[in-house]
């Protein structure tokens, strides 16, 4: 979900043009990934110091890969209801949405993009994000798909029942003055069992369960799924710089 300057209730969906974030002529987006779990704390407070220098001009745009310790997040249309089970430390955070996991085994990716310069459509933003994921997912022959009524991207589980689907990433996005933050998480291969303290961004029917690349079949490597993210954000976004070695955000 979206929390921005235009209407937060809008969806990215069909129809719209996905290929036109890339900023000619611009400086390569910094790629950075931390290899030791980063707390959520930590996280924030480095993504809203990098968020102002990047819109003050100060500083390039960024994409930080990395993981967090087991925890949940509520989103700004978070329910205190949907927290079943507080096993782990919730933090409110600014992003759009609802209460979502994050742990070890997954891929969360932070966006910090000049959309201003860019292209200042939150709503094609957002769907980008989803293409992103998408085409991350079909370099592993895993085929995510958009849901109109739902966020995220989603797999048909047909082995589980009629109409059965597994939410399989996650997108929460927040922008000021039109430089994004927070971004997507993709599962790799987290403790799925984790998912049960939460009412994942709210949705309850049995229908819909979380699932992973791993459950799915894909035996994969984080490493693997930061080469078919990195190969899909310059697709959409252009060109990237790796931050070697690893630098602070």
């Amino acid at each position: 979900m979206v929390n921005s300057p235009e209407n937060p209730r809008q969806n990215p969906r069909h129809g719209l043009d996905l290929a036109s974030f890339s900023a000619a002529g611009g400086e390569p987006v910094t790629w950075l990934i931390s290899h030791a779990p980063v707390p959520y704390p930590d996280a924030v407070a480095a993504m809203e110091a990098r968020v102002a220098a990047i819109a003050a001009g100060e500083a390039a745009e960024l994409v930080w890969l990395l993981e967090h310790p087991p925890l949940y997040t509520s989103g700004t249309s978070g329910k205190e209801s949907d927290l079943l089970d507080p096993r782990f430390p919730t933090f409110a955070t600014g992003r759009g949405g609802q209460l979502t996991y994050h742990g070890p085994g997954q891929r969360v990716a932070y966006v910090m993009l000049d959309l201003k310069r860019r292209r200042p459509d939150v709503r094609a933003y957002v769907a980008s994000l989803e293409e992103l994921i998408l085409r991350t997912l079909a370099a592993f022959n895993v085929r995510g798909e958009r849901r109109e009524d739902r966020v995220g991207v989603w797999v048909r589980r047909p082995d589980k029942g009629p109409e059965h689907e597994d939410k399989i990433a996650a997108i929460g996005v927040r922008l000021r003055r039109w430089v994004s933050f927070h971004g997507i998480a993709i599962n790799v291969e987290p403790e799925l069992s984790h998912f049960a303290g939460i009412i994942p961004c709210g949705v309850a029917d049995p229908r819909y369960g979380v699932t992973s690349l791993v459950d799915l079949g894909q035996l994969v490597a984080m490493a693997d799924v930061d080469i078919a993210l990195r190969q899909a954000f310059e697709q959409l976004f252009g060109p990237t710089r790796a931050l070697v070695p690893e630098a602070a955000v």
